[in-house]
């Protein structure tokens, strides 16, 4: 019905018909788009954060494997990347400017979905998180501009990107793990276990939209967060909506770990 409405139509258009029979049929009624429902409640979230945190340190490469997985959950929460986000950027996208008021504030810029950049506020948390993974990789705590160093990195020397299914499988196993933390506490844990195990990185992008939103943080500033409108080229000093954009996600969306 929908391809004859079209070709009809076209015949109208096209002079070839004085008017369109189908236009008089019932139009379908358009679905409301359902709420977000794949995300983390904050007592799951805090669940999940508590089993990082007691992930192994004894070795050179648990303690690797620790920074890695406490670095990668803080950059899908905290900057509400994409897993693919992750992957196809760099350490170098980072940059710093002073703001109106003359405090400096870091920024990642990311290139996303569709080739779209937008700038993700890199708040003060964000950056120690970062600090502390790159000195225990041996870097810099900071990063030079256009570094090439992938956001995050596999265990051993190797500097190259994981792949979007390498860090997919990290994340599986870090919420596996919490699940079956949860599941140990008695059968009334079970459904909740359950959900944890159904998670996923973007559950970790809706929990930060939605985690974000309880905390009264803007709509809009939101949506330029996350990526859902398209990123005007960046000029030398940050626009004022920018900067209170920055300072909103600052105060009001934190990972305390």
């Amino acid at each position: 019905m929908v391809i004859l409405n079209a070709l009809f139509s076209w015949l109208v258009g096209a002079g070839y018909l004085a008017g369109n029979p189908l236009s008089l049929s019932r139009q379908r009624a358009r679905r409301t788009s359902p709420r977000i429902t794949r995300f983390l409640e904050r007592d799951l979230w805090q669940e999940v954060k508590v089993y990082i945190d007691s992930l192994p340190r004894g070795t050179d490469r648990e303690r690797e494997r620790y920074w890695r997985a406490r670095w990668l959950f803080t950059l899908l929460y905290l900057g509400g990347l994409r897993i693919s986000e992750v992957s196809g950027n760099s350490m170098g996208r980072f940059f710093c400017r002073r703001d109106a008021d003359g405090h400096e504030r870091w920024w990642l810029e990311v290139l996303g979905k569709g080739d779209r950049e937008r700038l993700v506020p890199a708040s003060a948390e964000m950056m120690v998180e970062l600090g502390r993974y790159r000195r225990e990789r041996g870097l810099p705590v900071l990063p030079a501009p256009h570094e090439d160093t992938p956001l995050v990195m596999p265990l051993g020397r190797s500097m190259k990107p994981l792949t979007r299914a390498a860090l997919h499988t990290i994340v599986k196993g870090i919420f596996a793990g919490a699940a079956g933390k949860l599941r140990l506490r008695g059968d009334e844990y079970v459904a909740r276990a359950a959900q944890l195990e159904r998670a996923s990185a973007h559950w970790l992008r809706h929990s930060a939209g939605s985690h974000m939103a309880d905390g009264d943080v803007d709509l809009r500033l939101i949506r330029d967060n996350l990526g859902h409108a398209s990123l005007t080229t960046t000029s030398l000093y940050l626009h004022a909506d920018d900067d209170q954009r920055h300072r909103e996600t600052e105060e009001k969306h934190r990972i305390d770990w």
